[in-house]
């Protein structure tokens, strides 16, 4: 039973820890609560940097990398922290996305770098990353989850029966608070990213442009949300703010700030676009690996995700799903018995087969809590929403693949057939279509033509289909004005 001494004495001792993490934040010159230091940084960053080259792959361009690390190097100088080892990287992913990992670690993916028009773009969001790392954003966000966690358990000490009624609710509003902290991080380095670009010599305006650019990717998807419950802002409320940032940092400090538009689209002339086909692609209802050389059906209207460590996809309503990834072993025997372990999978049933030829192994399995967790929440165990799997592990060319049906128990018997299918339709790939499938990149072409992009970019050879999605990827809308001579990216392969 603990006792209010006991109470007492775990306040002092949170209070004096607390009071021992501060530390001076080197961007905002605030004293704050700091619950990992440089050293904790850097050796996030390097533990951290395998795990995404895994998943993401490198992308290899020695121009187009040269010019990211003489950049980065230059803004990392003028940053509020210019002693960290700044480290820079171009990943494989076709998504429009640039992140930073604690340490020094900046990744932009290819397909960034293609929807980029200019070099203050790039520096723009460059800016806005190293921003990250050197508000340290991330140690921010350990800080205030702890102090969530910190109340919670306050609250529980305080008055456990409100707290034990109302938990969700309280853990949905501590959530909220992490988004908003979240969001003023974004806007924090959205204001960085507006003085290091400007430093180095770059029209921050381009910055906030770009976001006009992902505002009209956004929109093109579907996908955005509500701004309250997105740890983002809204990129139509950027675009403003950030032009209302540059302008008030050109006020203060005139100087000849550079665009160079035609110098970066030159250097991402020939850059892959979208989907690389040697890695895997969808296509009519079917997944096709040229590389690995197999193929196996998707069904009807799952959706779909693809990276260099494994494809996944999903039935919409959420409710089933499926995983293909290299299983460990040098056997089906091996790689079973190292499935089973790694999971802690229960496995209620296996047996050995043959997939179109190929041995296989199938398990079915549910996965089990460790015991402390048993232990300690036997009340919250419900059967019906336990994971159940169904495991097909084939052996296919020199590799043993994995291939994962997941589902709630409750829904696993109407899933299973579908699962089924897909495994045993796996087989070989030697359609040559399939098999010599090459990726489409951007190519950069002088406008043959006074005219609008409409006109321009279909007299170059874009379908009238993707007008749109060239618009976009030229920041450019179907009706605006193109000169003869103006270069203009395409599509192409």
């Amino acid at each position: 039973m603990y006792t209010p001494i006991y109470y007492s004495r775990l306040t002092v001792f949170l209070t004096l820890l607390l009071i021992a993490g501060c530390s001076r934040n080197p961007v905002t010159g605030k004293r704050e609560i700091s619950l990992m230091s440089t050293e904790q940084e850097i050796a996030i960053g390097k533990e951290s940097h395998p795990s995404v080259v895994a998943t993401m792959g490198l992308y290899e361009d020695k121009r187009l990398q040269t010019f990211m690390n003489e950049k980065g190097k230059a803004m990392a100088k003028v940053s509020h922290r210019p002693d960290l080892p700044y480290q820079f990287y171009i990943v494989d992913s076709p998504i429009v996305n640039a992140f930073a990992v604690p340490g020094g670690y900046v990744y932009f993916t290819r397909g960034i770098l293609a929807h980029f028009n200019n070099e203050a773009e790039f520096a723009g969001v460059l800016g806005h990353e190293i921003g990250h790392i050197t508000a340290k954003h991330a140690a921010r966000s350990q800080k205030s989850q702890l102090l969530s966690t910190l109340a919670l358990i306050g609250g529980a000490v305080l008055a456990p029966e409100v707290v034990g009624q109302n938990i969700e609710a309280l853990q949905q509003g501590l959530g909220l608070l992490s988004l908003k902290y979240s969001r003023d991080h974004e806007s924090e380095s959205d204001k960085l990213g507006v003085e290091y670009s400007s430093k180095i010599g770059y029209d921050a305006h381009q910055m906030a442009d770009f976001f006009g650019t992902l505002k009209r990717l956004s929109d093109k998807s579907g996908q955005a949300v509500p701004q309250f419950m997105s740890t983002h802002p809204d990129p139509g409320n950027r675009y403003t703010r950030v032009h209302e940032l540059a302008k008030d940092y050109q006020a203060k400090n005139p100087a000849s700030y550079q665009v160079d538009r035609d110098q970066y689209l030159q250097l991402i002339n020939g850059i892959m676009y979208g989907e690389d086909p040697r890695q895997g692609f969808v296509e009519k209802g079917y997944f096709y690996h040229p590389e690995l050389r197999f193929q196996f059906p998707v069904p009807n209207s799952w959706e779909s995700q693809n990276s260099p460590s494994q494809f996944q996809m999903a039935a919409k309503d959420g409710k089933s799903a499926m995983i293909l990834m290299l299983a460990k072993g040098n056997s089906l025997d091996e790689a079973a018995q190292n499935l089973v372990k790694e999971l802690s999978l229960n496995v209620l049933e296996n047996a050995k087969t043959t997939i179109n030829g190929n041995p296989a192994y199938v398990l079915i399995s549910r996965q089990q809590q460790p015991q402390d967790q048993q232990q300690q929440q036997p009340q919250q165990q419900d059967p019906k929403a336990a994971l159940q799997i169904g495991t097909w592990l084939i052996q296919y060319n020199n590799a043993i693949y994995a291939l994962h049906g997941l589902a709630a128990n409750a829904n696993f018997n109407s899933s299973f057939n579908t699962f089924k299918q897909v495994a045993e339709n796996f087989r070989s790939l030697s359609d040559p279509d399939k098999l010599n499938r090459k990726a489409e990149r951007v190519f950069v072409k002088s406008s043959p033509r006074d005219g609008s992009f409409r006109e321009v970019i279909t007299a170059l050879g874009m379908p009238a289909n993707r007008v749109e999605e060239a618009g976009i990827l030229n920041g450019l809308k179907a009706d605006d004005r193109v000169k003869r001579g103006t270069l203009i990216k395409v599509i192409n392969r």
